[in-house]
């Protein structure tokens, strides 16, 4: 393992933080975009010290202590049994430094999927909800996960249990793209759409007020997500130098090639580009391209992310007018629905050839995700909203998050809402 070319990686992998917390601050209102970054900020902070006093020790490492159970003849790598608090963090450096950087790696992997909610909750979602759900990620939803993975967990070994080759996760597009989009969507259900969003079963337009740092916001991701799909690549599948570099050509193509389907995309179906929808297809573009980011061609990777960009804006349009689900910032399309669709991708074009065995350990990974995490997800988070609710009362929703939870709006002395004397 290249320590130096490592922490370099974990270095960048704050950018994509930059990022996505820019994304939906301006897919957001202006009345709540004070709100929206300080919850960014406090995502983070919350899943840094959750995951490393709690997360880290149900994570584990490869090789680490773990709870093993003993079912028909079959050994279950479930759950990391590490030191709660990160004891002894400082004595094992002397074995090598791989236990630490495992540590930092996972305080930004947890952050990163703790920022995604958010986009869904934008503008009604309350400060100490969603510190709350950034704890329950980092302590226990994402390392349990991540233990799964990358950790020598079960899903990792598929091989000695079932016969297959192993799930694969090499960006972090099912341990941080999907968990965080599952908690999206189970926060968007919860929280219901905001107010003046739907009348009589008929979705209007909010535009987001600042696309221009949404944009901005793309090309720092970039950067972050270059860094965080090494990181892993080098951790947890032991990239060398050559595959970083196939990494760092894959990032781009994917995010161009996500970001150019969505542009073409849109200005067919609506004869115009759509910015903020061609700003998801980037995103959605890197998503997908995460799977396999390591390994997979640059051809294969940008038709991966061609399929994803195209697919951010039929499911994007298929949530709002159909399921009548209002995700202000996409965050559901972009992180689960291309998430998925590029673990599943990985086993179409696993290395060697297709192949039905990997693609169906690809199946295992997101049916676990869907038919185990979901449900403890949604339920966590159904118990965690009569504890802590989740949505501000009625008037927030109207005066906007930064008024009613801060106190102060973000532009006070330059933005008028013109649908501050809408009659409620």
């Amino acid at each position: 393992m290249s320590v130096n070319l490592c922490l370099m990686s974990i270095l960048l992998a704050p950018f994509a933080a930059a990022g996505l917390a820019l994304i939906q601050q301006g897919l957001g209102r202006s009345r709540s975009a004070a709100h929206s970054m300080l919850c960014s900020l406090g995502a983070l902070a919350t899943a840094a010290i959750l995951f490393v006093l709690v997360g880290s020790a149900w994570m584990g490492f490869a090789g680490g202590a773990a709870h093993r159970l003993h079912l028909a003849g079959r050994t279950i790598d479930w759950l990391g049994a590490e030191p709660l608090f990160a004891a002894g963090i400082g004595s094992s450096l002397s074995a090598g430094p791989y236990r630490a950087l495992v540590l930092a790696y996972g305080i930004f992997a947890a952050g990163l999927a703790a920022l995604i909610p958010i986009n869904s909750g934008s503008d009604r979602w309350r400060l100490a909800a969603v510190a709350a759900v950034s704890a329950l990620l980092a302590a226990i939803l994402f390392p349990l996960f991540g233990h799964w993975v990358w950790s020598d967990g079960w899903l990792a070994q598929l091989g000695p249990l079932f016969g297959l080759p192993a799930f694969t996760d090499l960006g972090g597009a099912a341990g941080i793209q999907v968990l965080g989009g599952l908690c999206a969507l189970s926060v968007a259900w919860i929280l219901g759409p905001r107010q003046g969003k739907y009348t009589e079963g008929v979705a209007a337009a909010i535009p987001g007020h600042n696309i221009v740092q949404v944009l901005f916001g793309c090309m720092l991701a970039l950067i972050g997500w270059i860094g965080l799909e090494s990181a892993t690549s080098i951790l947890f599948y032991a990239a060398g130098p050559g595959q970083i570099a196939l990494t760092l050509v894959n990032a781009v193509l994917a995010a161009s090639s996500g970001c150019l389907a969505a542009v073409l995309t849109t200005r067919l179906r609506y004869r115009k580009p759509d910015a903020s929808l061609s700003a998801n297809g980037w995103i959605a573009g890197l998503v997908a391209g995460s799977a396999g980011c390591a390994q997979l061609t640059p051809v294969e990777t940008m038709l991966i992310a061609l399929v994803a960009g195209t697919l951010v804006t039929f499911l994007a349009e298929t949530l709002e007018l159909r399921l009548l689900i209002d995700d202000p910032g996409g965050a559901i399309s972009v992180h689960l629905g291309a998430g998925l669709w590029g673990m599943l991708a990985y086993g179409l074009f696993a290395p060697g050839g297709a192949s039905s065995a990997a693609l169906l350990a690809q199946l295992i990974g997101a049916a676990t995700l869907l038919g185990l995490l979901f449900p403890l997800i949604h339920i966590s988070h159904r118990l965690l909203n009569r504890l802590i609710p989740f949505r501000v009362d009625a008037d927030g929703d109207w005066q906007g998050m930064d008024i009613r939870e801060l106190g102060a709006g973000a532009y006070p002395e330059f933005v008028l809402h013109a649908d501050e004397f809408t009659p409620r």
